[in-house]
């Protein structure tokens, strides 16, 4: 990460412990559980809090974008409630104990032990599965057909795993065998089961509100009181997922997407002056790049929820 994250706010009756490149986490402080803060003294659950940072290219960026953190968490919380899969959620309002300061930004979490694992579905060919298909006609691994290009449909989704990396640094593309070696093969095949079976369902739910879902990335854990496999983080969001247009799709292209694909433009572009192969951190964004990137996500949340947001 190229810029100092700001500090995480204090919470009565929260202790903060982790800051990553969008959320903060925090536990409940020890002591007597109140009206006001209801699981303090509990060791079983986590405050996760989605801010308005925006990272790309491993960097988190000094300009933030409104709202952002609100969009993901009521977008992750409607995903949940669509998907047939156990998931972490806790509490999600103020009146079940998430702090008001953090009203539609924040969930109440189980505390998970998470597997080091990003698990990654993918129905299209783009982003790093395009380029080693280019290298071999595989993606991690995996042999595909000739003439695929980019922004093809793939016969039927695969999953390719990644290894986590530290915030900062890139995950590392694994095949199965190596996520077998690494959790072991019955949670790898369950893992894969899962993954394909939300990319399944949400894909489907995406395609007839006329969105493409390329890819998407999930996490998982095992719930500690049941040893359950229990679906945690976010969940299909513009930065967890690629989304596209179905009426502007055209493979052989690189297709638009509701994420934050205003901002690496404009990184990019002369106009930002900034050296992508250098140490130096990325410059402040300017307010038209602020504006339609918030849009963007506001779009995805409002034409996959078809409520508005408010």
């Amino acid at each position: 990460m190229s810029t100092a994250l700001p500090p995480a706010p204090a919470l009565p009756g929260w202790i903060h412990v982790y800051s990553g490149k969008v959320r903060e986490l925090y536990v409940p402080a020890p002591g007597q559980a109140t009206a006001d803060a209801p699981f303090m003294g509990r060791e079983d659950v986590v405050l996760v809090v989605a801010s308005d940072r925006i990272s790309a290219y491993d960097h988190v960026l000094a300009t933030e974008i409104p709202d952002k953190g609100r969009i993901l968490t009521g977008l992750s919380l409607w995903w949940f409630d669509q998907l047939q899969v156990p998931n972490h959620v806790v509490a999600s309002s103020v009146e079940d104990g998430v702090p008001a300061q953090l009203a539609g930004r924040a969930m109440v979490c189980r505390k998970l032990d998470m597997f080091p694992i990003e698990c990654i579905a993918r129905g299209y060919l783009t982003g790093s599965g395009l380029l080693e298909y280019r290298n071999s006609q595989t993606v991690c691994s995996l042999p595909m057909p000739a003439g695929l290009v980019d922004g093809s449909r793939l016969e039927e989704a695969i999953f390719t795993p990644s290894a986590k990396a530290e915030v900062g640094e890139h995950d590392e593309n694994i095949s199965f065998e190596v996520m077998v070696d690494t959790v072991g093969q019955n949670d790898a095949q369950s893992l894969r089961e899962l993954s394909l079976k939300i990319y399944a369902r949400a894909e489907e739910i995406a395609r007839e509100r006329g969105i493409i879902l390329a890819d998407t990335k999930v996490e998982f854990g095992t719930d500690p009181a049941t040893g359950a496999i229990t679906l945690g983080d976010e969940v299909l969001t513009p930065d967890s997922s690629r989304f596209w247009d179905a009426q502007l799709w055209q493979p052989g292209q690189a297709q638009p997407s509701f994420d934050k694909q205003y901002v690496r433009d404009w990184l990019d572009s002369a106009e930002s002056g900034w050296d992508r192969a250098s140490d130096t951190p990325p410059p402040a964004l300017p307010a038209d790049v602020v504006e339609r990137t918030r849009a963007r996500y506001v779009e995805a949340f409002e034409r996959l929820t078809g409520t508005i947001f408010v």
